[in-house]
């Protein structure tokens, strides 16, 4: 591309549209070009290449401090979506990652605490992730099993499901926040875990992807309650509709007490 000043901006932008990657010195060429329109194509380009730059570090440290927790041969990150919502289940996943070939091609990039993800870019990797894990399972608790042994007791439980589900038996379980209690394995947890652990933050957006979709379900069965938008949480939409249409057999009751008395 030593031939830019030659071409039209038009024709930059479809070759650069052409090439897989672009390297240092055509981003050279297009900030040294007389053009602010093909110079503001370089800068873009360079800030793009900035930000892949600190993406690859960010997930590299998340591996790296998943393998760092010790010598362990399998290491599975847990996590939970659906604790405080006033209908449908509780869910965990629990995910198995490969820690230790750690090249830049095997690795998931974008992967983050579910909640910072677009639904869209969720789905994109609860599929990435699916392909590349060693093993993944889900656990789970829906509203009738929440309102006869309480959230706490089910939130402990569908981790537990989780884990034995798993194909292969984790040495080390890692959980965000809270500990998990009654499993055959050594367990750490940590504050904000899915910042932290790539395994945690693959576990959340597995869980969050099965759990939206259960409701999505939900919401063409009942329409009313607008499910697909507030997943089941206790948005003032859903209160009022709780309030106008009833109570549907996936609410939960223990968690209705203020709202319906």
């Amino acid at each position: 591309m030593n031939n830019i000043e030659t071409m039209n901006f038009k024709a930059v932008k479809e070759y650069l549209q052409s090439v897989d990657s672009v390297d240092e010195d055509i981003i050279n060429l297009l900030k040294a070009d007389k053009r602010k329109n093909v110079n503001a194509l370089g800068d873009k380009l360079q800030r793009d290449a900035m930000k892949a730059i600190e993406e690859l570090a960010r997930i590299k440290s998340m591996y790296t401090f998943d393998r760092d927790q010790g010598v362990y041969a399998i290491t599975a990150g847990v996590d939970e979506v659906g604790r405080g919502p006033l209908a449908g289940p509780i869910v965990a996943a629990a995910v198995v990652l490969d820690l230790y070939d750690l090249k830049d091609e095997n690795l998931i990039l974008g992967i983050k605490d579910s909640k910072k993800l677009s639904a869209k870019k969720r789905e994109e990797l609860d599929k990435l992730i699916k392909e590349r894990a060693v093993s993944y399972a889900i656990g789970i608790a829906d509203n009738n099993e929440i309102d006869e042994k309480g959230i706490a007791w089910c939130n402990n439980e569908v981790f537990k499901r989780a884990i034995k589900g798993l194909k292969v038996r984790p040495d080390l379980v890692i959980s965000d926040g809270f500990p998990v209690s009654g499993i055959e394995c050594e367990n750490k947890y940590y504050y904000k875990g899915d910042n932290l652990s790539i395994s945690i933050a693959a576990a959340s957006i597995i869980a969050k992807v099965f759990r939206d979709e259960i409701m999505q379900d939900y919401h063409k069965k009942y329409p009313n309650y607008n499910f697909e938008a507030n997943v089941g949480y206790g948005t003032e939409e859903h209160v009022r509709a709780i309030k106008m249409f009833g109570i549907t057999p996936i609410h939960r009751m223990s968690f209705l007490k203020n709202i319906l008395y």
